[in-house]
């Protein structure tokens, strides 16, 4: 008596040649995996620019942005000169370190609510999904407001010490490159935190984390090395620090000196460090 085959073995032969999923020993093309597209690369020109053509863009249509970000520092520093107005020695000694500091600030403060609203409203996400890498966008923010901080730091210098008589030593252009270099840290330092934030409320409270203890140790108020020597060692490691002491650099000294160029590439290698960090730690949206 013949036996037939179990209809289970029979379907298990039959199958095995699809579950196999090969031709001739290669993959079908029809299971093969689909093609990705290339990533982009970390930093693109054209893309680069791009993105900083579309952020001005933007903030050409917010007027009270531009005004805040132009016109406090100059308005700040006009009603500084005149508070002192009894005695303007106090402005020539403060002056040249406020003219660094406010234009931080103002940039930390508009980049970060700038940046945090791309992000809850889809913008980012919108932007991410295209071939835009989060170098493209963190340098394309950084160079559009690279931008403004060059006229804000021109028009703040500029009267300063045309129009406020601010006395300094130096050249008034290391006063501008000093202060510059601090509107751009304020940039880096609005677009990093922008990422840890999921409001602007929240990122306007990282103001007082981040910048009044930068403000309260940097030596505007007494000079670095009278401090407690705790406070002083964690004031050698604050970018606003040296921002202070370039300042200061300039405003006794008639030439450039070795502390001026150290200070200006320590505030220049902070900036470009949390630019880093900012591509690094970029959300595509708030959850």
């Amino acid at each position: 008596m013949t036996t037939t085959p179990n209809a289970d073995t029979r379907t298990k032969k039959q199958t095995k040649p699809e579950q196999k999923n090969t031709k001739n020993g290669q993959p079908r093309t029809s299971d093969a995996a689909a093609p990705t597209a290339p990533r982009p690369r970390a930093l693109s020109y054209s893309r680069t620019t791009a993105t900083a053509a579309r952020v001005l863009r933007q903030l050409g249509h917010d007027p009270r942005t531009i005004a805040l970000l132009i016109l406090i520092p100059c308005v700040m520093l006009f009603l500084l000169r005149y508070v002192f107005d009894g005695n303007p020695r106090v402005f020539d000694s403060i002056g040249a370190s406020l003219l660094g500091i406010f234009p931080l600030i103002t940039m930390f403060l508009v980049t970060s609510i700038a940046t945090l609203r791309e992000r809850t409203s889809g913008t980012l996400e919108r932007l991410l999904s295209m071939p835009l890498g989060k170098g493209d966008l963190i340098a394309g923010y950084a160079l559009a407001f690279g931008t403004l901080a060059i006229i804000q730091s021109a028009l703040a210098t500029g009267l300063a010490v045309w129009f406020l008589d601010l006395d300094v030593t130096g050249s008034p252009w290391l006063l501008l490159i000093v202060a510059l270099l601090d509107a751009l840290l304020g940039t880096a330092l609005g677009l990093f935190v922008s990422a840890f934030a999921s409001s602007e409320y929240q990122a306007v409270q990282f103001m007082p984390a981040v910048i009044f203890p930068q403000l309260l140790l940097c030596g505007l108020f007494t000079p670095r090395p009278e401090m407690h020597p705790a406070l002083e060692a964690i004031s050698n490691v604050l970018p606003m620090s040296y921002a202070v002491d370039g300042m200061n650099e300039v405003l006794l000294h008639t030439d450039m000196t070795a502390t001026f160029v150290r200070d200006i590439t320590i505030v220049a290698g902070c900036a470009l460090l949390v630019l880093t960090l900012g591509a690094a730690t970029l959300r595509r949206r708030t959850t």
